[in-house]
């Protein structure tokens, strides 16, 4: 049974037939514009195989005695009419289809993103973000290509291998059935040629998204790699990669380049046979010149079918890693049963609660304490004790294996996530703001806000203090990440969107580390007035922070080892008692 990590990966064979059906589920609600097209598509073959034969009959008139013009004109006029009406069927064609691939396209984007933003924060960590990317983007891509281009134009080809070699049949059985035999050894060439070529394209896929993975993180991390000199190395891993990835692009491309002069090759023996035979079977010359233009016609979809099969092929591989993608179910879901909840009060209950991130090692162990309504609540302990995970667990981001987590005295399993995160406002150590603007980056592009609402939000936070110093104000440009603004005011527009969302629970993962004493003097103005908006979980390292908070749990190694008030903390002469001198000797 492949696990999930295969499936994320894109490592799980998925049977042909598996993924036909569920590409062609896309095309279900465009079945009617499909049937039309196919029809425009058998249309255009025929008009394509009739127009040879009055070529046929042209020639044979002028290379008689007597050239009738009548029959002359007449077959110039069907001839050009067929041509004109032909293209003009392969135009429309070519319309519904682009229209058909773009509509599926976007509708697979759509269900994959939504996909993506449902699944569980470890699948995150076993799946880089370039190759999410490649997936999003890339693989559609190709998918589109497949549903506007190659499978009329492989059904078209098809259909003209059959339809002429029907025409070849009546023409000249004899010559007909030695290109028959002809054609199936290009067959069997053309099996070996798929199965070679689909492996490799397997592998295409694979390296592909090692190199975007690589690449992602490469310019992410680019601030680290120039301050430790790491550019070499750093090129010298994207050179290994791509090493990789441009030979196997050169076998993809060899063994392309072998099939197509085989093709080639058979189609001129055929030729030589038809001059060959031709005295002997009496042929006129527009019978021979008309024998001759089907050979091509026969021959040519052949050689198209084969390039056609490689995009197919990387079409299907595609899909493959996208269906493997799509059914990686997220590992914490509502139950069917979970209530959605408008409003909390803000009471928290950890009772024995048991983690680990891989069923193997404990983070958190038996784990219990209780924050009341309106509570400012604090986790003190070093790095790894579990504090961060305590907020991931209560915004069931992760669910516990063991013990039980409460909400206003509901279990979170009997609450749907969105109730529960709707009431949660988290800040983090690492503020993420979005390319945009002030105003955008706080509302999250929520326009139900007014302005006089953001205004105020930020009054509340402090955060009007330099956001009006600022030439465009709420309207000024945010890059990337925010980097074009510092830390401390990062963190305050993150309260701002806090404060805003109105939660009734806010948690405060680390918020004042890295920030100069100026800005956290403000921080701390701004966390004051917010802790009167309801229940709030604060994560600190610095103790100054947390001195006013009705509570606090130390933590060390996943176990809580004493709780109480800061004062309480201080008279037990315990951990806290110890991590205070060392902060304020």
């Amino acid at each position: 049974m492949p696990n999930t990590k295969s499936k994320l990966i894109g490592d799980v064979k998925l049977p042909l037939r598996v993924i036909l059906k569920r590409t062609f589920k896309y095309l279900k609600p465009h079945k009617w514009k499909m049937f039309l097209a196919l029809f425009l598509v058998i249309l255009s073959v025929a008009l394509d195989i009739v127009v040879p034969l009055i070529y046929r009959d042209i020639i044979d008139n002028l290379n008689s005695v007597n050239i009738v013009l009548k029959l002359l004109f007449g077959g110039i006029a069907v001839y050009f009419s067929c041509f004109v009406v032909s293209q003009g069927v392969r135009f429309i064609e070519t319309i519904i289809l682009q229209r058909i691939g773009n509509a599926v396209v976007y509708q697979m984007r759509v269900e994959t993103f939504e996909h993506i933003e449902k699944m569980s924060l470890d699948q995150f960590e076993v799946m880089p973000v370039g190759s999410l990317v490649t997936r999003v983007c890339n693989y559609t891509s190709q998918l589109s290509d497949l549903y506007t281009n190659q499978l009329a134009n492989l059904l078209r080809n098809i259909l003209t291998v059959v339809g002429v070699y029907a025409v070849m049949l009546f023409i000249s059985p004899f010559l007909a059935l030695i290109i028959l035999g002809i054609a199936t050894v290009v067959l069997i060439g053309s099996i070996f040629f798929r199965k070679r070529i689909s492996r490799l394209h397997r592998l295409e896929k694979g390296y592909l998204s090692d190199i975007n993975t690589t690449l992602s993180e490469d310019l992410n991390g680019m601030k680290i790699i120039q301050l430790f000199n790491r550019e070499e190395s750093a090129r010298e891993g994207f050179r290994k990669k791509n090493t990789i990835y441009r030979k196997n692009r050169f076998k993809i491309m060899a063994t392309y380049t072998f099939h197509r002069p085989f093709v080639i090759l058979c189609q001129y023996i055929g030729t030589a046979i038809l001059f060959f035979f031709s005295a002997k079977l009496a042929l006129t010359a527009g019978t021979v010149v008309v024998f001759a233009w089907f050979l091509e016609k026969f021959f040519e979809p052949i050689q198209s079918i084969a390039d056609q099969l490689m995009h197919i092929e990387r079409a299907l591989t595609s899909s493959e890693r996208l269906f493997n993608l799509m059914d990686v179910q997220p590992k914490v879901v509502d139950k069917k049963t979970a209530q959605d909840i408008p409003h909390f009060k803000g009471k928290i209950e950890f009772k024995h609660v048991w983690f680990s991130y891989d069923n193997k090692n404990w983070v958190l162990k038996d784990v219990s304490f209780t924050v009341k309504p309106g509570q400012t609540f604090a986790l003190v302990g070093a790095t790894g004790a579990g504090k961060t995970t305590i907020f991931s667990l209560l915004t069931k981001a992760y669910k516990p294996q063991k013990g039980q987590i409460l909400i206003d005295g509901i279990d979170i399993d009997d609450i749907k996530i969105s109730s529960i995160r709707a009431a949660i406002g988290q800040m983090l150590q690492d503020v993420y703001l979005f390319s945009g603007t002030i105003k955008s980056n706080i509302t999250l592009y929520d326009e139900k806000y007014s302005d006089e609402e953001i205004k105020a939000a930020c009054d509340y936070v402090n955060a009007s203090y330099f956001i009006d110093k600022l030439p465009n104000k709420y309207d000024e440009k945010v890059v990337e990440r925010g980097e074009n603004f510092s830390q401390g005011q990062r963190q305050l527009l993150s309260f701002a969107r806090t404060v805003l969302a109105k939660p009734q629970i806010m948690l405060l993962d680390e918020a004042t580390a890295n920030i100069d004493t100026e800005t956290e003097s403000i921080i701390q103005d701004s966390l004051s007035k917010m802790a009167s908006l309801g229940t709030m979980l604060v994560v600190a390292h610095r103790l100054s922070t947390i001195q006013k908070a009705d509570q606090i749990i130390c933590l060390q190694n996943g176990e809580v080892i004493e709780s109480g008030t800061h004062n309480e903390l201080l008279k037990n002469k315990n951990y806290y008692w110890r991590l205070y001198k060392l902060q304020f000797k």
